[in-house]
């Protein structure tokens, strides 16, 4: 009986040794004990995973990505301060002095059309695309929207590049984004953070604001560059910065990818972007205008003005009415009513909610078309719908 006990253990402890040395050596091998109906998949490396986050690297991202960020020079001649006029008059060499302005910008379609910020080439004589393979191209303006701050260019080249745009309206707050660009002129770089915040609005950088705000760190230079997501697709445009300094302070502001698509539609159909147009002077209603005003409502928008025979005067609506929607989207602030109006179709009619001396009136009012920004007078330019 001893004998037979004997061996036992030690055919215990040898088994014992051989599972150990198997859960440390091949841990696979033992796969077959795990719950019934659960599936283990092997990763083989980082293709195999679901994204690029499992991993902490975004150089798939990255490389779909930077082939279709280009660099965007500029040139304008300007006459400086301070040089006699009859030198101005027979073109002096200090008569005129180029100056030389850096940007970014977005290769979007294989037929040469490149997006990027109207303030990057607002006034160029000059324009000059070099893509990351490096290749250059002179660019010429299709068309530029001051009131979003984008432009579209064109350049001829063949076998181009591009970024198709993602779908914005899925961000979140907390996705990493990229932000590529070329800033201070060092070359292409990619920087990454997060959305830090979605739907700024009421920054004073725009006329329409509806901006992705990011930590990832932009640049003079950055302007017109992409802010991509984590699968290579372009969520939107670099706009701008907060800062003090002229450098990063981790607050960027992209406008989204929705919106720079239709703009960019638009400009390369019509030249313009076409736009629908109340004719009210919007004001945001705080507690003490509230207070001051006696209106029922803390928060929302009055209309501190209308045009007289506007779209909106011969709806009826009246100085001193509380907007409340329009087209069945709820306003609660001026920059969500211009989004609103903005997006309206000229010649349509809306049905705009609105409070008149306490009571609640439903007016019909015919949408007119935005005036150009050079053609803006009283109550038809700067932010009035």
């Amino acid at each position: 009986m001893r004998r037979l006990w004997l061996i036992f253990a030690q055919a215990t402890t040898l088994a014992l040794g051989v599972v150990f040395a198997v859960q440390m050596l091949a841990p696979q091998w033992l796969e077959h004990t795990a719950e019934p109906g659960v599936r283990h998949q092997q990763l083989q490396g980082p293709s195999d995973l679901p994204d690029a986050t499992a991993v902490g690297s975004y150089a798939a991202a990255a490389s779909r990505a930077m082939p279709a960020v280009v660099s965007v020079t500029t040139t304008r001649l300007s006459s400086p301060r301070g040089v006699p006029p009859l030198e101005q008059f027979f073109g002096g060499s200090s008569a005129r002095r180029p100056t030389v302005g850096l940007g970014s910008g977005v290769i979007v379609s294989p037929n040469g059309y490149v997006l990027t910020n109207n303030h990057v080439v607002d006034g160029a004589e000059e324009i000059e695309v070099k893509l990351a393979d490096g290749r250059e191209a002179a660019a010429k303006v299709v068309g530029r929207d001051p009131d979003t701050d984008l432009a579209v260019l064109k350049i001829n080249l063949r076998h181009l590049p591009t970024l198709a745009f993602a779908n914005d309206t899925k961000a979140r707050v907390g996705d990493v984004v990229l932000a590529i660009g070329y800033p201070f002129g060092v070359g292409q770089t990619v920087t990454q953070g997060i959305v830090s915040a979605l739907g700024r609005t009421q920054l004073g950088i725009n006329t329409f604001e509806d901006f992705i705000q990011t930590d990832a760190a932009i640049n003079p230079g950055n302007s017109g560059g992409a802010l991509v997501d984590v699968y290579g697709n372009l969520l939107g445009i670099n706009t701008a910065i907060f800062s003090r300094s002229g450098g990063s302070l981790g607050i960027g502001f992209a406008v989204p990818a929705t919106i720079t698509r239709n703009v960019m539609q638009q400009l390369i159909a019509h030249g313009r972007v076409v736009r629908g147009w109340i004719g009210v002077e919007p004001q945001d209603i705080t507690p003490q205008l509230a207070q001051a005003l006696n209106l029922p409502v803390t928060e929302g928008v009055i209309a501190a003005d209308v045009l007289q025979g506007g779209p909106a005067d011969q709806a009826g609506m009246r100085a001193g009415n509380v907007v409340l929607d329009i087209g069945g989207q709820p306003v609660h602030n001026t920059g969500q009513l211009l989004n609103a109006v903005a997006g309206l179709k000229p010649g349509s009619t809306a049905a705009t909610h609105i409070l008149a001396r306490g009571r609640e009136k439903v007016l019909q009012v015919r949408i007119g078309t935005r005036p150009r920004l050079a053609d803006a007078s009283r109550g038809e330019g700067g932010t009035d719908p």
